[in-house]
């Protein structure tokens, strides 16, 4: 079997790709098995890995999101993540390795949004009480296995709250921040979509799901325009 590289630090400088005969074996809040197949084995730069095989689309058999402590021996590969007072641990153990390579990526083209998206999470990012509430920014592109949450924020409580921004919010925004709080392991963490407008039909689906909805204007955000004052009569 190839020489597997020395241990690797949380975050690895480029993508690593395995193709290997394996099992693998989860212990946490449950214990699953893997039994011993061919499996790709992708580990990000961003500290995530994920256990594939040629069924499932593209969703993974097994993951671990960043970030985790992966440590390497001979014929295996352990990773770990504290989940609360438990540890969650992955183990791989190899039977036959395939192929092992690594490629430098370049930047996330997740990052690149278009002009108007861009420039609102710049200005959120910078001002996120403009979302109506006590915000605190803590990073901007949160990482997640499946993609990166645009602004995570603590409100007045300390409690946590991921920020997705959109152009237009619509049913498919609020899909994919519902599906970014499925993958954020964070207790109590809410969902806020901004966006310069909400479809009626997305604000019924966020609604539903208690995802919060807050139509923001570039130009007021930037200071270039006056908010428009709503007068209520008696």
């Amino acid at each position: 079997m190839p020489a597997m590289s020395e241990a690797a630090s949380t975050v690895r400088p480029a993508m690593r790709l395995v193709v290997a005969r394996c099992e693998v074996v989860y212990t946490g809040r449950l214990t699953a098995t893997l039994p011993e197949a061919t499996r790709l084995l992708v580990f990000k730069a961003d500290g995530s890995v994920l256990v594939h095989d040629d069924a499932g689309a593209y969703k993974p058999l097994n993951w671990m999101t960043a970030p985790c402590v992966i440590e390497e021996s001979e014929d295996s590969i352990v990773v770990r993540k504290r989940a609360g007072k438990t540890e969650d641990r992955l183990e791989i153990r190899f039977a036959e390795i395939l192929s092992d390579v690594t490629h430098d990526m370049g930047e996330s083209a997740a990052l690149q949004k278009d002009g108007v998206e861009r420039h609102l999470q710049e200005e959120l990012a910078a001002q996120p009480n403009a979302l109506g509430q006590d915000l605190q920014l803590v990073r901007r592109e949160w990482p997640t296995d499946i993609g990166p949450v645009d602004l995570m924020c603590r409100d007045e409580s300390g409690d946590w709250v991921a920020v997705e921004i959109k152009r237009v919010g619509t049913i498919d925004a609020v899909e994919q921040l519902t599906r970014y709080l499925e993958r954020i392991e964070i207790k109590g963490c809410r969902g806020v979509l901004a966006a310069q407008s909400i479809k009626p039909q997305a604000r019924t689906l966020a609604e539903a799901r208690g995802i919060h909805c807050v139509e923001v204007d570039l130009a007021v955000l930037r200071g270039e325009r006056e908010p428009e004052l709503t007068l209520f009569a008696d």
